[in-house]
């Protein structure tokens, strides 16, 4: 347990206490107290390591199966002795511009909380310590962990929204350049961009059931004055959602642009290529009708005709020429 256990304390009247290194003590210790509660962080836990934090805290087997499984949606379910949460902390990687997300759970009950993180997304550790250097919040006991939990990884959505707002920015500059850029390339950016959107989209989107349960209040296990704080949270995830939106859009927009470009550069590409062969037909046309063997020629025996004809070939293609460049074909 040692290993999945991250960190363990009992907070009383907002300040974090040592407690007694079994689970089962500690959380007696914290209902005995009254004004205390225990929060138990652990990472990726076997099934076997949780069988003994399921069973101390009675959580019920379908929120266990849900933790130790993982590839949750965002949720929130109420059970008999405990209130079961599930959110999804994204991250964004600047290297290859990739966001991914991890997954977190949290189980509050009475005088309890259980966080269990999966992935290296989002850790609590900077959650916790911001919460212990605030004690008034953590009077409002298990409740400010859920809120403190939900406003950090809401908050890191706005920031990596304005990490794919700034993506999205070079690739319409790509996009509209006068040279284009590599196409495949380009299109390969949108469709990758477009993939991270909708990543973002699987984590934030289905967040706002939750929250707006948790801001219309009458949650058990739920602080009822602590509304305030999760109507500041769904306000920043409403900001998230549009931001997100508008994304999707924009790559929607950009893409369409980026085909329509390279339409416009095939046609471009092809009426130079019909100009050139305009303009090779003719001497093709005249070099067939006498191409054979003949002494002077045309019409048999003109002397001087041999220059004529290259002369009027050259002419000709010429004027091809500055006919195809008036209109814009070259």
């Amino acid at each position: 347990m040692r290993r999945v256990i991250v960190d363990s304390a009992i907070y009383r009247d907002g300040r974090r206490t040592d407690g007694p290194a079994d689970l089962s003590d500690a959380l007696d210790e914290a209902r005995a107290a009254g004004d205390a509660f225990l929060w138990v962080g652990l990472h990726e836990p076997t099934e076997a390591e949780f069988d003994h934090v399921s069973s101390e805290f009675a959580l019920h087997p379908l929120a266990v199966e849900d933790a130790l499984k993982a590839h949750q949606r965002p949720k929130l379910e109420v059970y008999d002795d405990s209130l079961f949460a599930v959110l999804k902390p994204i991250v964004y990687e600047p290297a290859s511009d990739r966001v991914s997300s991890g997954e977190l759970m949290l189980f509050v009950g009475d005088s309890f909380v259980v966080t269990v993180r999966h992935g290296e997304g989002a850790p609590l550790a900077e959650v916790r310590r911001r919460l212990e250097a605030d004690p008034e919040l953590l009077k409002h006991g298990p409740t400010a962990v859920l809120y403190a939990v939900s406003d950090a990884i809401v908050d890191h959505y706005l920031d990596v929204a304005g990490e794919l707002q700034v993506d999205l920015e070079e690739l319409e500059a790509d996009v509209f350049a006068p040279t284009g850029g590599n196409p495949a390339n380009t299109a390969e950016r949108i469709y990758t961009a477009k993939r991270q959107v909708l990543e973002f989209r699987r984590a934030s989107g289905p967040l706002a059931g939750p929250l707006a349960r948790l801001t219309a209040g009458s949650v058990p296990f739920v602080n009822e004055r602590s509304q305030p704080f999760f109507r500041d949270v769904n306000d920043h995830l409403l900001r998230s959602n549009e931001q997100v939106e508008g994304l999707d859009r924009l790559l929607s927009d950009v893409l369409s642009a980026h085909l329509a470009q390279m339409g416009v550069r095939q046609n471009d590409d092809m009426r130079k290529i019909s100009a050139w062969a305009a303009m090779a037909a003719v001497p093709t046309m005249v070099a067939g009708i006498y191409g054979m063997n003949f002494d002077h020629m045309p019409e048999l025996r003109w002397v001087g005709s041999y220059p004529v004809v290259i002369v009027v070939m050259t002419g000709i293609v010429l004027g091809l020429y500055r006919l195809f460049k008036r209109r814009g074909w070259m």
